[in-house]
């Protein structure tokens, strides 16, 4: 007898919507192979601050006010994202309860259409795995909560927060963690050590794959040379200054830079008063399908951030076959273990990053070898092992 798929609701802020394509990606991602390889039956619900203006010149906000209040994604994902009071600045402390109220109905009107979630799977440690630990109780449903990097490292680190991300963690059936070094950094915080495992993400080699440089370069009206890229959101912790600078070190090179936020002004004039106009290329968020030709037209990707938990783009860059050079942070190094693929240094230091570019494009490029390492990162093995948590956890309860 086939045994009945577990239904699984998915809580989170960090989910992508036709508003905020890129939001939370990777939160989608790791979904959808879930629910491809696995019996699993899954329902999102995806929490999203009240405004009232779409207008766009309220930035951010406007894009929280025209995120439809529901939707199926290409991936046949059901989606809700009920509003929830947050002030910016003075709410941090309530946003777990407002949170919990606001999807509160979402989840009534889908235990009255028949369906009645399993388990929780909630992603970011505060306020999303507080706030399913507080809907869990009520439902008297297990619940998993997965931390993803500024979660532990900033929010953990913050005297209210972290007095009730422990009073979560103490609830969870399991706390998943993308990197060994999260894991290390919450049992330092104190979380139970039998309640922890480390699941990474992996890569989708249907998506990012090899393709032919100069054909990629024709494809973006990019110029021939020497090329390194940037993949990330504008925003401080990306640190895209760092490449920036590094860059004034290596005669010769283009940088590319992709994404879109905040510091777009502040990074255009850092680059006229370096002088490096002519140097550097500036391409709005592509999406996912497009940007493995990003990664193609590069001679090597740089991540510069200040922090991460699983920096993704690393492993879709090594999948379309181009090396990486990264600063130490998050899971890095627990993805660049051969220096065939990329270098490491010291994050903050934009000498040592050129030397480390200098470096590895010295070395002679193995695409293949580039390649293989990426596929040692697959999706099945993690959908597999994320099964077991949540039908282990369903079990216990």
């Amino acid at each position: 007898m086939r045994q009945a798929a577990l239904r699984i609701l998915t809580f989170t802020s960090l989910f992508p919507s036709v508003a905020r394509p890129r939001h939370g990606i990777f939160v989608e991602t790791r979904l959808q192979h879930l629910v491809h390889d696995c019996a699993v039956d899954a329902r999102v619900i995806a929490p999203v601050p009240w405004f009232p203006f779409s207008a766009s010149g309220f930035g951010q906000y406007a894009q929280f006010a025209a995120t439809p209040r529901r939707a199926t994604r290409d991936s046949g994902l059901q989606v809700t994202h009920p509003r929830y009071l947050m002030l910016p600045g003075l709410g941090v402390p309530f946003q777990p309860d407002s949170m919990a109220r606001a999807a509160a109905a979402d989840i009534a009107r889908l235990r009255e259409s028949g369906w009645q979630p399993d388990l929780i799977d909630a992603h970011y440690l505060y306020p999303d795995g507080v706030a399913a630990a507080i809907l869990a109780e009520r439902l008297k449903i297990p619940f998993v909560i997965t931390a993803r990097g500024t979660d532990v490292n900033v929010l953990a680190q913050m005297p209210g927060p972290a007095v009730r991300i422990m009073w979560a963690a103490r609830r969870a059936a399991t706390v998943i963690t993308v990197s060994q070094r999260l894991k290390e950094s919450l049992l330092a915080l104190g979380v139970d050590a039998s309640k922890l495992v480390v699941l990474r993400n992996g890569v989708d080699r249907n998506v990012f794959r090899p393709e032919d440089q100069a054909a990629s370069r024709q494809r973006l009206g990019l110029p021939d040379g020497r090329l390194l890229a940037c993949v990330g959101n504008l925003v401080p912790e990306k640190n895209h200054a760092l490449a920036i600078e590094a860059l004034g070190r290596l005669p010769g090179f283009r940088l590319l830079i992709v994404g879109d936020g905040p510091l777009q002004r502040e990074l255009a004039e850092l680059v006229r008063t370096a002088g490096l106009a002519q140097r550097v290329i500036f391409r709005q968020a592509m999406p996912q399908k497009e940007l493995r030709y990003v990664y193609a037209s590069a001679d090597s990707l740089l991540l510069t951030s200040t922090r991460e938990g699983w920096p993704n783009v690393v492993l879709e860059s090594l999948a379309c076959g181009t090396r990486v050079v990264a600063v130490d942070v998050g899971a890095v190094g627990e993805m660049l273990t051969d220096d065939r693929v990329g270098r490491i240094v010291a994050a903050g230091d934009a000498g040592k990053l050129a030397a480390a570019v200098t470096d590895l494009l010295q070395a002679p490029a193995d695409p293949h070898q580039t390649c293989r390492h990426a596929a040692r990162f697959d999706w099945a093995s993690v959908s597999d092992a994320q099964l077991e948590v949540f039908s282990r956890a369903h079990a216990r309860h």
